[in-house]
């Protein structure tokens, strides 16, 4: 039995004894028939962001195997807006790769994600994840190399405040119980999403923490390891389905929305990316960050404000990218550094061995742990992860396509905190992220050539998007609303459940 099997949580993995990328449908059927499944689900996101269920009572084998091959038709116009109703029947197809059993149904269910096939049974061109399917392939065939990423998917949890062991405000990080209340639910939370086929790194309390009314809001994060980009975005759609199904099994309300009033610390949804050739991580080199690294950098970069449009969906998007935050405003790099909008994290890059400086016993350690990322940090809950994923490796790709790659990336660094004296000068060159739904609109439109290249993003999905965004009006919404209490979290209640 494959490593990556032997302690795979995934029942379906187990019963198996395959990696998910090996399921066929004759795996499919074996299992639910040894299984005593009684039910299939098809799962699918639509463009309000949420998953969609379709569920089937298992009649017969014959029928079992006729839906798994040919998938059912659904009403496109009911989930994408820009599908006309009177051409808009498309065929869901289920992924065997993601099958997973359900772990809220009473009765016993196998669930799959699936994708979207239009009437001549072609991908959907306007689907977002055909769009990070296609946008993927350009990148392997323009660079060679494979874009991998993962997720770190921050969420507050709301319930009653008991009066116990109070939290410290905006002082969770990392915090334990008992002032910690909800890592019991996060642990449950992380099982679930790991059985379901997530690839988990870890999980903690996050900054937010405090009392308002009676309530306790609590701070959370999960942190995913990275997968090819598709399985990242299938990973955080089920991760966010499950985190919101459990919690309202135990009464807790949970939102993922990017501000969550005034003055507290608002949930990102940070994307980690790495650059993959024969198995090798790409992003470093003799120690140190690699060209190829820079170029990717640099490529998302020039093109930030547009995936703003894709990874900051809402206008309580634009109240969580302010100044002197723990949240970008200008378009730079740095190492280590959060207040920059890609960030390069700790790499494990160094040649000292810490594991064997602690454990005496232990032989040092001759292995490279190739742990290198780096972390776009613009992104929040409200974001479509497809659409968001498939931007930044167009924009990846434009980095190798330019003659001055490097020479950006010179350009566009930072050593230390932005908003430090020191940097006002630089301060001053920088570009800076969209304010509102409406500029990020506008630098979409800007840049949507580039989007469209290769046919990566269907020109209706772009109008689609654009039209969303403009239809918030809010091109002036953060100057109207000031420091108005009141108005803030009108917003925010509006946007709660993005």
């Amino acid at each position: 039995m494959s490593l990556n099997v032997s302690l795979n949580p995934n029942r379906v993995v187990q019963f198996l004894k395959k990696e998910p990328s090996q399921f066929l449908k004759s795996d499919i059927i074996r299992f639910v028939k040894e299984n005593e499944i009684k039910m299939i689900n098809f799962m699918y996101p639509a463009d309000d962001n949420r998953l969609k269920t379709l569920n089937f009572v298992i009649n017969s084998e014959e029928y079992l195997d006729s839906i798994l091959t040919f998938g059912e038709r659904v009403d496109g116009s009911s989930l994408f807006p820009f599908i006309e109703a009177g051409n808009s029947d498309l065929y869901v197809i289920p992924k065997y790769s993601t099958a997973f059993v359900d772990p809220f149904a009473e009765i016993p269910t196998l669930s799959m994600l699936c994708s979207f096939f239009d009437n001549e049974g072609n991908p959907m061109q306007s689907s977002p994840e055909n769009a990070l399917r296609l946008a993927s392939e350009a990148f392997k065939k323009t660079t060679g190399m494979e874009f991998y990423a993962m997720g770190e998917l921050e969420y507050y949890v709301i319930s009653e405040d008991q009066g116990l062991f109070p939290a410290t405000d905006q002082k969770g990080y990392h915090e334990s119980a008992p002032f910690a209340k909800f890592n019991d639910f996060r642990v449950e939370c992380m099982s679930l999403i790991a059985q379901a086929g997530g690839s988990i790194k870890y999980g903690h309390n996050e900054v937010g923490n405090f009392t308002i009314e009676g309530k306790i809001f609590e701070q959370n994060e999960i942190e995913f390891l990275p997968v090819p980009a598709i399985e990242a975005a299938d990973s955080l759609m089920i991760a966010k389905w499950i985190i919101c199904t459990a919690g309202m099994k135990h009464g807790y309300d949970v939102t993922f929305a990017p501000k969550i009033t005034a003055g507290k610390a608002g949930s990102g949804l940070h994307i980690h990316f790495k650059l993959m050739k024969d198995g090798r991580n790409m992003m470093s080199e003799n120690g140190r960050l690699s060209d190829s690294a820079k170029k990717a950098i640099v490529g998302i970069l020039e093109h930030a404000p547009a995936i703003t449009a894709m990874g900051n969906k809402v206008p309580t998007s634009y109240f969580r990218l302010v100044p002197h935050q723990e949240a970008p405003t200008s378009v730079c790099w740095g190492d280590r550094n959060r207040s920059v909008l890609v960030r390069v994290p700790l790499g494990w890059t160094g040649d000292k061995d810490m594991c064997s400086q602690v454990n005496v016993l232990e032989t040092p350690s001759t292995t490279d742990p190739q742990k290198q990322t780096v972390e776009l940090r613009s992104a929040d809950g409200s974001a479509n992860v497809y659409q968001l994923m498939a931007a930044m490796i167009v924009s990846a790709r434009i980095g190798f396509e330019m003659d001055n790659s490097l020479k950006r990336a010179e350009e566009l660094y930072v050593s230390v905190n932005i908003h430090n004296d020191e940097n006002k000068e630089k301060l001053a060159q920088l570009a800076s992220l969209p304010d509102s739904c409406a500029a990020s609109a506008k630098a979409l439109e800007d840049d949507r050539e580039i989007f469209e290249r290769y046919g990566v993003f269907a020109p209706a999905m772009l109008d689609g998007i654009i039209r969303k965004l403009n239809s918030f009006n809010d091109k002036n919404l953060r100057a109207e609303i000031g420091t108005d209490r009141k108005e803030m979290l009108n917003l925010v209640n509006k946007y709660w459940h993005c």
